[in-house]
């Protein structure tokens, strides 16, 4: 799958995919109180915003995975920070019409027996239309079936503000 369907968009890029995925980027912090609004005005006066959020409570810290609306720049604001980072490849969809959205996704990636590892919604979504973000055990297969099935998938693109 190397262009979106006919529309002339490459979506070859420098992480050597061929697919619009999206970045997460996963962070470690001392469970404290203030912590996370320590790494939220790390953005503030930039142009990135958080787009989508998970937060995993352990004892000892907390992990905090963020979808960024700039991922390169956000990249660079958490390493100035000194974090820790893993960077990961999701999908976001758009959720179809209907009374039970979810159920469809979830119904055509067992199909092609894809698992979903991690789901939260999306903030920002274009049309403002509901969405997640999905991580799987196999971004391609479930790329490819979701794509297949006619869902709309996200591309990093869709994340941006146009006018802030």
């Amino acid at each position: 799958m190397s262009s979106d369907g006919g529309s002339g968009t490459d979506y070859l890029t420098m992480r050597g995919r061929d697919y619009p995925s999206l970045r997460q980027f996963t962070v470690f912090l001392e469970n404290r109180v203030g912590q996370l609004l320590e790494i939220v005005r790390r953005f503030e006066g930039s142009n990135v915003r958080i787009v989508a959020l998970s937060i995993n409570d352990a004892t000892e810290c907390a992990f905090v995975r963020f979808l960024l609306s700039e991922p390169e720049q956000g990249r660079e604001i958490l390493e100035r920070a000194g974090l820790a980072l893993i960077e990961s490849d999701l999908i976001g969809i758009e959720l179809p019409r209907g009374p039970q959205p979810l159920l469809q996704v979830c119904t055509a990636l067992l199909q092609a027996e894809v698992n979903i590892v991690q789901a939260y919604p999306l903030l920002n979504t274009p049309n403002d239309r509901p969405a997640v973000a999905l991580m799987t055990d196999n971004i391609e297969m479930a790329m490819e079936t979701l794509a297949r099935k006619n869902f709309r998938i996200l591309t990093e693109q869709d994340l941006k503000f146009d006018d802030d």
